[in-house]
């Protein structure tokens, strides 16, 4: 069964071995994976990681952009790049990996709105507005300014994103910049990689009424395997279905998603840059290969093949068309 991927860090991966001198990042340590667990298409994100936030966040990322560039030459035969969405439905039929390239923060427009029509021309269709922390534009789920969302500036970018059509995040955002990017958005909007706080009190998971925001705008939920936000005590892969269970009762089949985001290749260095020494993984989903498990958990549950097909693809497809043609 076909999997959407909503969020994936694999840009970082490749641009940490490029500039190690490697190449063929996707092809030689990620295809594998991927395969094995039926991913047909992914949001990878360009993030500038902690370790860059004290330097030129705008240096950082025009160094991922270059791997980025150099990877797609690289990467033909077995992925493309997705700015339409026939561009999806195309490579689909080529079995190629489908890469929307996203933005996981905008650190590194340094306030700048005018810098999303150079990403947008890159090739960016995705974005979230910030990664935790504060900046120009949001505020992430870090901040201790609680009252403080989105700017000016930052509802000048969403509204920008919008007209170019590209798919406004809200994972990462505190609730004052979700519900801001609720008022001043009318596309469907995604949490790219979130689960449910009631579930898991962790401050990236959502409320009830940000869930029920998400559905009444036809939108999507994408869980994550990370073990903070599936479980505090004994995270697995039933207990990430329990998030599933739990979006679908409140508001429906067709606003969950996957957004797996695994860390299982990502360096010690970038892991230890924001408090996470070692990178845990979820029993029963510990990697893009392990996805087919989930699957058959939700389908013990009674998940028909026809759910398990929204769950898993066909919900973050609709967006990418709703968005993106």
């Amino acid at each position: 069964m076909k999997v959407f991927d909503a969020h994936s860090d694999i840009f970082t991966d490749v641009t940490v071995r490029r500039l190690n001198g490697e190449k063929d990042i996707i092809k030689n340590y990620h295809m594998d994976k991927l395969k094995e667990g039926h991913v047909g298409a992914s949001i990878l994100g360009i993030w500038i990681e902690p370790l860059y936030f004290d330097k030129d966040c705008t240096w950082r990322m025009l160094q991922i952009m270059s791997a980025v560039s150099e990877e797609i030459e690289d990467m033909n035969e077995c992925a493309g790049i997705v700015c339409k969405y026939n561009d999806l439905l195309e490579l689909n039929k080529k079995d190629k990996l489908a890469i929307v390239i996203g933005m996981e923060g905008m650190d590194g427009f340094k306030g700048d709105v005018s810098l999303i029509d150079v990403m947008y021309r890159f090739g960016v269709r995705h974005g979230m507005l910030t990664w935790n922390r504060e900046n120009e534009f949001a505020t992430g789920v870090g901040s201790i300014h609680h009252d403080r969302g989105l700017t000016k500036s930052g509802i000048k970018l969403i509204k920008k994103m919008e007209e170019l059509g590209m798919i406004v995040d809200v994972s990462h955002g505190n609730e004052k910049t979700f519900w801001d990017i609720y008022k001043n958005t009318t596309k469907p909007f995604i949490a790219s990689h979130s689960n449910v706080y009631n579930l898991c009190n962790a401050p990236r998971n959502l409320k009830d009424d940000q869930i029920k925001a998400i559905g009444e705008r036809n939108g999507v939920i994408g869980v994550n395997s990370w073990v903070d936000f599936i479980d505090k005590n004994k995270p697995s892969a039933e207990k990430l279905a329990n998030h599933i269970d739990y979006i679908v009762n409140l508001i429906g089949i067709d606003h969950v998603g996957f957004g797996f985001d695994f860390g299982d290749y990502i360096d010690p260095k970038t892991l230890s840059s924001f408090q996470e020494e070692n990178y845990i993984k979820t029993p029963g989903i510990e990697d893009a290969s392990r996805i087919p498990n989930l699957l058959n958990i939700l389908k013990k549950r009674g998940y028909n093949n026809e759910d398990l097909e929204r769950i898993s693809y066909k919900n973050m497809e609709r967006v990418v068309q709703n968005v993106l043609s």
